[in-house]
């Protein structure tokens, strides 16, 4: 049995300045106390698991659930908890089998590897699009506000069915959900606006249906295969995880290959190494956290500990992302290293669902971004920046650059 006398707390702090790395304790944690105990926020315990193997057992186990609504899960994001207090239903991620695999399969025919490739040549002109917008405003420009963020937005309201001039009143929403400094209060306010706004949207589909992920999950529920309410959360969900995680990863892998220009470089004059930059990437950043947390439904071991039933797991990706029994030199990036096994997506049946779509916007984001502007650098310190260090997606409010 793993053991140790040390209670952690979380989440804990990434490094001061430019805080890329994950925690430092969680090297030690690998090392010492691969499965330890730890007090969240709100003074309740949990289990931190943060080793590669034992991540992805937790992960796959059917004795853990994903539903944060049983017993013991351990709520961290503000978010979160007002959803629970507010009564909302949290999306088919946050449900288990069997919910979570009819919710699931209701939409991920629309996020294929065929059908994410079929959208290469218009999320390519949206990106040439950006830029261009970029090139032509002043500098510095925010590369968060220019491109991170309006691409994934774009590209979800096109399979969503929602009009993209309304691409500011949800970004706002979403920016109020996911911020850690809002008020429980806000945070349930936004949650009721973006269900009201696809409500009134849901209307519109009923008359008018379109090619969309929308119309047709309106068409499941006029069959009597979906609530309305499985309508409004699943609408909801793909809304915001459809663009706010890959907004980040946009942004800080930017950031991540600025400072190693080597890096940059070679994936400039090489875009065929675009896929194996973007698993790397994905691999060395993994932003999100909060996405792997679990409830024990069942007793079960874990790396020789003992976990019982209505006891809360933070399997921690990003440790699990950095352990060099899977991954050499693991602090470093590599964008020849091949790094596909990672589980900056979550593994087993919760596995992000829209992770095709992420890599081709990555894959194509990064790569015309580079060539398009092969002077591109920061334009300041990246100690300086402000970044999202309590939130469950990690991430940067802005993002300076500027260029010859």
């Amino acid at each position: 049995m793993t053991e140790t006398h040390e209670v952690l707390t979380f989440p804990m702090a990434r490094p001061t300045g430019c805080p890329l790395d994950p925690p430092e304790h969680y090297r030690a944690m690998r090392q010492s106390a691969p499965v330890a105990r730890a007090t969240l926020p709100d003074g309740s315990p949990t289990w931190l698991v943060s080793r590669y193997a034992d991540v992805r057992a937790v992960l796959r186990d059917p004795r853990v659930s994903a539903d944060l609504r049983a017993p013991g899960f351990p709520i961290i994001s503000a978010a979160e908890r007002a959803l629970v207090d507010a009564g909302f239903h949290p999306g088919f991620i946050r449900t288990d089998p069997p919910e979570h695999g009819r919710l699931r399969q209701m939409v991920a025919h629309d996020f294929t590897i065929k059908r994410s490739s079929a959208l290469r040549p218009d999320i390519q002109r949206l990106v040439d699009e950006r830029i261009d917008a970029m090139l032509a405003g002043p500098r510095p420009a925010d590369l968060v506000a220019e491109l991170a963020l309006p691409v994934p937005s774009t590209v979800i309201c096109w399979l969503l069915g929602v009009p993209v001039d309304d691409i500011g009143s949800f970004n706002a929403w979403t920016r109020t959900i996911v911020d850690a400094t809002t008020t429980p209060e806000e945070t349930q306010a936004a949650n009721t606006a973006i269900l009201e706004y696809f409500d009134r949207l849901i209307a519109v589909k009923q008359r008018e249906p379109g090619d969309d992920i929308v119309s047709r999950l309106v068409a499941r529920h006029e069959a009597g295969e979906l609530s309305r309410q499985d309508v409004l959360t699943t609408s909801m969900l793909l809304l915001v995880a459809g663009h706010e995680t890959t907004a980040n990863m946009i942004s800080l892998g930017v950031l991540a290959l600025l400072q190693h220009p080597e890096q940059a470089a070679a994936l400039r004059d090489d875009p065929d190494l675009a896929p194996g930059a973007v698993e790397e990437l994905l691999r060395y950043l993994s932003i999100s956290e909060f996405a792997t947390t679990r409830v024990a439904v069942r007793d079960l071991e874990v790396g020789g500990q003992v976990i019982r039933a209505g006891e809360g797991i933070v399997a921690l990706t990003p440790s699990a992302n950095r352990d060099a029994a899977v991954f050499a030199d693991p602090d470093v990036l590599d964008i020849r290293r091949g790094s596909r096994q990672h589980v900056a997506f979550g593994f087993g049946p919760h596995q992000c669902v829209g992770q095709s779509l992420a890599r081709t916007e990555l894959r194509i984001v990064y790569p015309t971004l580079l060539r398009r502007i092969p002077t591109l650098r920061l334009a300041a310190d990246p100690a300086t920046l402000r970044y999202k260090r309590d939130e469950g997606i990690f991430g940067v409010h802005a993002l300076p650059v500027t260029w010859d």
